[in-house]
């Protein structure tokens, strides 16, 4: 994984409210800090301790998160009853959102790093949310640790901003589509699906949906989409800077928005 030469934590001014923390790494003499933070989600404020600084850039909610927290709640009837995983969950404080507000079924997972699995589950327990959701440590590229996926959504925002790791990216989604098997015939019979076609309120089943609004160049962006259509994946831009990606033999009709 590429290593962010910069925090992004320079790119948000300091709340006078803020409440930093700091944690010594017991047998490790690394000093750990932490700041914590109110932030304003749809109908809720959620309580989030970010990491001052982290290496792997899963210190900060991106403003992208925000928007599509709102993009979710209009399009709430596209996400009830999924079974969901999150990408580069981060804080976590998206999937906290959508578990509080919706009882959605959703797996946080991130780089396989335990101080990020760590500081999701105490977001988790600081906004309520016991027993904390479960968490999956991966890699992208790396062998899933799930050998039959049985996500019918998958969800990320703002996720690509290292570009060497689009490929990577592309395997691990690639295998969770792919190889999506429903756990049971819940997946598929649940009030408004289409059983022939595998479509859910608007949505196909399995899908990934990513939420993209940090500003790269064209060229860059463009990479990850053309990876995904050449690795058999079909993209479409369903508004908002929200992108539905499915495997491409799932040809479903995607109702469009402006924007």
């Amino acid at each position: 994984m590429d290593i962010a030469l910069f925090s992004p934590s320079s790119l948000f001014a300091d709340d006078g409210d803020d409440e930093e923390v700091s944690v010594d790494e017991e047998n490790t003499g690394i000093h750990q800090s932490y700041v914590e933070r109110k932030h304003q989600f749809p109908g809720m404020e959620l309580l989030i301790r970010e990491f001052s600084f982290h290496q792997l850039n899963a210190n900060l909610l991106w403003p992208g998160t925000f928007a599509f927290s709102e993009w979710l709640v209009q399009h709430q009837s596209w996400i009830d009853g999924r079974r969901c995983l999150e990408l580069g969950s981060g804080t976590g404080a998206l999937a906290i959102f959508l578990r509080k507000s919706f009882n959605l079924d959703i797996t946080t997972s991130d780089y396989d790093d335990q101080e990020i699995e760590e500081n999701i589950a105490h977001n988790c327990l600081a906004n309520g949310i016991t027993p904390v959701l479960p968490h999956i440590k991966h890699s992208w590229g790396d062998p899933f640790p799930t050998a039959d996926p049985d996500w019918d959504l998958v969800i990320a925002s703002d996720i690509l901003l290292y570009v060497k790791q689009y490929p990577n990216l592309i395997k691990s989604l690639c295998y969770l589509l792919k190889s999506y098997k429903p756990k049971d015939d819940k997946a598929v019979c649940a009030v408004g699906n289409d059983q022939n076609s595998g479509m859910r309120m608007g949505l196909p089943a399995p899908a990934f949906l990513m939420s993209w609004r940090r500003r790269i160049g064209k060229e860059d962006e463009s990479l990850f989409f053309s990876g995904c259509e050449n690795a058999g994946l079909e993209v479409e831009h369903i508004g908002s800077r929200v992108y539905c990606i499915k495997p491409r033999e799932n040809i479903v009709t995607i109702p469009q928005e402006s924007g």
